[in-house]
């Protein structure tokens, strides 16, 4: 297998960028900066990149059934009717009052629900999590003690299910009740040696493998079902944060990046830091389910 060319699909120069998703309907991608409170969206055909800036930072989105989108940001989900109206808190805020906490990664599943992690960003204690959000915005707690819970996706049946505790550089392995929305059956599915990178963003193509960006590693893998590494894609820059499918063919993989905690040297030799990456790929991604509520 030849290795992609990987290209500068936009210059970025994000301080957290994170949570790539592709609408298909209007061939943009839809990104955040978290550092920076912005959700972006990307038009590659003609280059513009539009921002909206937030009161509270938007850890990840999805888009919604009826149009618009969910945001989790720093204590809870709001609604977001259209790209200029104002958001609309929603359900539970479970952090609100608590400062080191905020959401971060998530993804809907085929049911419509809203899977939401979330980070302990001071590393004050091991109190991240993993919830579950319904369309009547009801929060339920699936699994905790966690510093960082990232790289929440679904396979295309809504029965496989991945996400990681970055630090612990472990990628773990889940089977769903795609009614209930149950888990089962939890094991590691990888774990990364230390060092070479930590688990972070990840999304499943359309072959049931597993994409995950690999944070501080200057890379993405691609996993089999099984948990082995079966394609290496290098980077430009070591802080890749999140991975996920566009085009009009779902074949053009997106990646964003960050800048944040890198040293004057490091950026010096890492000039598109912060940039999303763009490469084709042979096994198209999956589309991005909405959200119900």
């Amino acid at each position: 297998m030849s290795a992609p060319v990987v290209e500068i699909a936009l210059d970025a120069h994000a301080e957290l960028g994170e949570g790539p998703r592709w609408h298909g309907g209007e061939g943009r991608l839809y990104w955040v900066d978290i550092s920076r409170n912005e959700l972006h969206r990307f038009d590659p055909g003609s280059g513009q990149d539009e921002t909206r800036c937030f009161a509270q930072p938007v850890g990840c989105f999805a888009f919604r059934r009826g149009g618009g989108l969910v945001l989790a940001m720093k204590d809870g989900l709001a609604l977001l009717d259209d790209w200029a109206g104002a958001p609309v808190p929603f359900g539970d805020q479970p952090f609100a009052g608590k400062p080191d906490l905020r959401c971060n990664d998530g993804r809907a599943d085929p049911a419509g629900r809203f899977w939401v992690g979330s980070v302990n960003t001071a590393k004050s204690a091991r109190d991240a999590a993993l919830y579950r959000v319904g369309a009547d915005g009801v929060w339920t707690l699936l699994e905790n003690d966690m510093l960082t819970c990232n790289g929440a996706a679904f396979d295309a049946g809504g029965r496989a299910f991945r996400h990681a505790d970055t630090p612990s550089h472990a990628l773990r392995g889940y089977d769903v009740d795609p009614t209930t929305g149950e888990l089962s059956n939890r094991r590691i599915i990888h774990q990364f040696i230390e060092g070479t990178g930590r688990p972070d963003g990840g999304s499943f193509d359309a072959e049931g493998c597993y994409w995950s960006a690999l944070f501080d590693g200057g890379r993405v893998v691609r996993l089999s079902p099984e948990g082995e590494i079966v394609q290496t894609v290098a980077l430009p820059a070591s802080r890749p944060t999140m991975i996920a499918f566009g085009g009009a063919d779902l074949r053009t993989a997106y990646v964003t990046s960050a800048r944040a905690g890198l040293s004057g040297e490091a950026l010096a030799d890492q000039p598109h830091a912060g940039a999303i990456f763009a490469f084709r790929v042979d096994v198209p991604g999956l589309p991005e389910m909405p959200f119900a509520g």
